[in-house]
């Protein structure tokens, strides 16, 4: 039985730690010297990886998880360099996303 609890409770912290935001590109983005297309895209994030998934296509870069004093109302996309990602805050969370680019 605590055999049973313990693995139930690594697996919960397991999960915790993964997060999942869609995100809206309105233009072409760089992400680890890829480009993204403009379009809707799902944004997993787990420890210090962020892995963006549109259709079959799916690119992975480092992330660090910040999180703000106050809620961001929206989700915006923060960009360095003309089109490559530095940030993203996600709206409705206290959550910032930095890019390692």
């Amino acid at each position: 039985m605590f055999k049973k609890f313990m693995i139930s409770a690594i697996l919960a912290l397991g999960v915790a730690s993964a997060a999942s935001y869609n995100v809206k590109l309105i233009q072409p983005s760089v992400v680890k010297g890829t480009e993204l297309k403009p379009g809707e895209y799902r944004l997993n994030v787990e420890n210090d990886k962020a892995t963006f998934v549109k259709g079959k296509e799916t690119v992975e870069a480092s992330v660090k998880v910040e999180n703000a004093d106050q809620k961001y109302q929206t989700t915006s996309v923060r960009y360095t360099a003309g089109s490559t990602i530095s940030e993203i805050r996600v709206g409705g969370t206290k959550t910032r996303l930095v890019f390692n680019n």
